[in-house]
């Protein structure tokens, strides 16, 4: 049975189908908690770009990115909102990682060693690992998940956008997708078996794929 957030999305839908455009800032609205914390557990991961980019300001491009593509894309379900919203989630945070190693190659060259000084002072102190040296390795990490996610064969893609994208229970995912809870417990745990084998062991926000929580 559907729960009363269920509702409320099919509800805005309708709404959405019957020309209210206001009604399509309220749904996306509904996304982006969800975008926000997912967008932090990324960015805990680079300390060294997180003073680049405000969570805010990526959340701000997912909800543009969300609101065109629902112009375009007719709903009728929200089933189908659900995969939408967790396919523009997915290509921002895409796009944000592919972003940041950009930047890491352009500025990576020009940064001096710390054995080196011009002005003949002490050198300055090593950089943080956690910085400089992992932080390409985990941006690339990053990247490939996302990239992954996207090659999943349709049903297990709904399945883990709906738990680790929207951060879904099972049973409000098994009550989104129409399934029974065992049916949607087997494609989550297929759905993460395959992307550990695709990427060769332990995945970015491991935490959050054991169980589905919130990041």
């Amino acid at each position: 049975m559907a729960d009363s957030s269920t509702t409320q999305l099919q509800l805005w839908i309708e709404r959405i189908n019957s020309g209210d455009a206001a009604a399509g800032k309220q749904l996306v609205g509904h996304t982006c908690e969800r975008l926000r914390r997912l967008t932090r557990k990324m960015l805990r991961d680079f300390p060294g770009v997180r003073r680049q980019e405000d969570t805010d300001d990526v959340l701000n491009s997912a909800v543009l990115r969300l609101l065109r593509a629902l112009e375009v894309v007719p709903l009728t379900s929200v089933a189908e909102f659900f995969r939408l919203a967790a396919l523009q989630i997915r290509r921002e945070l895409l796009d944000l990682a592919r972003l940041f190693t950009r930047r890491r190659e352009i500025t990576a060259p020009n940064e001096p060693r710390a054995d080196e000084d011009s002005s003949g002072s002490t050198p300055p102190p090593l950089a943080d690992d956690s910085d400089s040296t992992y932080e390409p390795q985990r941006l690339a990490r990053w990247t490939e998940f996302h990239q992954h996610v996207e090659a999943l064969p349709v049903e297990l893609r709904e399945v883990f956008g709906l738990r680790w994208y929207h951060g879904l229970t099972e049973a409000q995912a098994a009550a989104v997708l129409n399934i029974s809870r065992a049916t949607l417990k087997r494609r989550w745990l297929e759905a993460r078996l395959r992307l550990q084998d695709a990427m060769g062991g332990a995945l970015p926000g491991a935490d959050v794929l054991r169980g589905g929580q919130h990041p």
